[in-house]
C-alpha cells in the first residue's frame, strides 16, 4: 500500500517528539491521527503539518479505556483502517531519591508510559486484525532508559524496561494477525522534558555534567524509515542517541 493511502496514530503529537514524528508521517504522505491530552496544542501540530484533511485531532487521555477506545473509533471512522501506531505518550517523575517519590507520582508514570501504550496497543490489534488488508505496525518509544537507568529515575526506568517486554509480547502475539511491532529507544531528544540536560544533570559517578542533545527531526526520519518498510520486515530494535551522550560506558 503507498504511504499516501496510510493511516497512523501517534500519541502524544502534541509537542516533542510526537510533534515531530507527526510532521514527517504527514511529509511522507500519511493520514495522521493526532492524540494528547492538550487540544491546542494538537492544533498547533495539525496547523504546523499544513495539509488540510491530512490529519484528525482527538484529543485523548491514554490512560482512560473508554478514551482510547474513542480515539480508534474515530480514527476507523474518519479513515477507515490504521497502518501505524506510534505509541509516544510518556511522563516522568521528580528526580529525587527513590525512597522520597509519593505513590501518586509511581502511578502517574505507570499509568501513563505503560498502562497507555498497552491500551492503545489493544485497540490497535482489534483494528488491525479485522481491517482489509489485514495487519499494521506499531511502534513503541522506548528510551535508553529500557537498558540504562539514570540516577533517581525508577518510574521512568521501570515502565520503559517494561515497554521493552510490551514490544516483544506484542511482536509475538501480532504475527498471526500481521502485525509487526518494534521500538525505538532515544537518547536526548531535544524536546522540553530534556532541557535541563543543557545545565547539567546527574550522573552516575555523583557529578553534574551537561549532556548534548539532538534535533527531534532526526528521530522522526527514524520512525518514518521502520514504517516504510514492507509488512514482512521488521525493525525490532532501534537506537538514534546523540553521539557523545555518556551513554556507551555508562555504569
Amino acid at each position: 500500500m503507498d504511504a499516501a493511502n496510510k493511516v497512523a496514530i501517534v500519541t502524544g503529537a502534541g509537542s516533542g517528539v510526537g510533534r515531530a514524528v507527526a510532521l514527517a508521517l504527514v511529509g511522507a504522505g500519511y493520514s495522521v491521527v493526532l492524540a494528547g491530552r492538550r487540544r491546542e496544542q494538537l492544533t498547533a501540530t495539525a496547523e504546523a503539518a499544513g495539509s488540510e484533511g491530512q490529519t484528525l485531532v482527538v484529543p485523548t487521555d491514554v490512560t482512560d479505556p473508554s478514551s482510547v477506545r474513542t480515539l480508534f473509533a474515530r480514527t476507523k471512522a474518519a479513515f477507515g483502517r490504521l497502518d501505524l501506531l506510534f505509541n509516544n505518550a510518556g511522563v516522568g517523575a521528580p528526580p529525587v531519591p527513590l525512597e522520597d517519590l509519593t505513590h501518586e507520582q509511581w502511578k502517574t508514570v505507570v499509568e501513563t508510559n505503560l498502562t497507555g501504550a498497552f491500551l492503545c496497543t489493544q485497540e490497535a490489534f482489534r483494528l488491525m486484525k479485522s481491517q482489509d488488508p489485514r495487519g499494521g505496525r506499531i511502534v513503541n518509544n522506548g528510551s535508553l532508559s529500557a537498558y540504562s537507568p539514570r540516577p533517581n529515575s525508577a518510574p521512568y526506568t521501570a515502565t520503559k524496561h517494561a515497554i521493552t517486554g510490551l514490544t516483544r509480547s506484542a511482536s509475538l502475539d501480532g504475527r498471526k494477525y500481521d502485525i509487526a511491532c518494534g521500538q525505538i529507544d532515544i537518547g536526548n531528544a531535544a524536546t522540553d522534558m530534556t532541557a535541563r540536560m543543557e545545565g547539567g544533570v546527574p550522573q552516575a559517578d555523583g557529578s553534574i555534567r551537561a549532556e548534548p542533545r539532538i534535533d527531534p527531526d532526526n528521530v522522526a526520519r527514524a520512525v518514518v524509515y521502520m514504517a516504510s518498510l514492507p509488512p514482512d520486515t521488521n525493525v525490532q530494535f532501534l537506537t538514534v542517541m546523540a553521539t557523545k551522550m555518556p551513554f556507551i560506558g555508562r555504569g
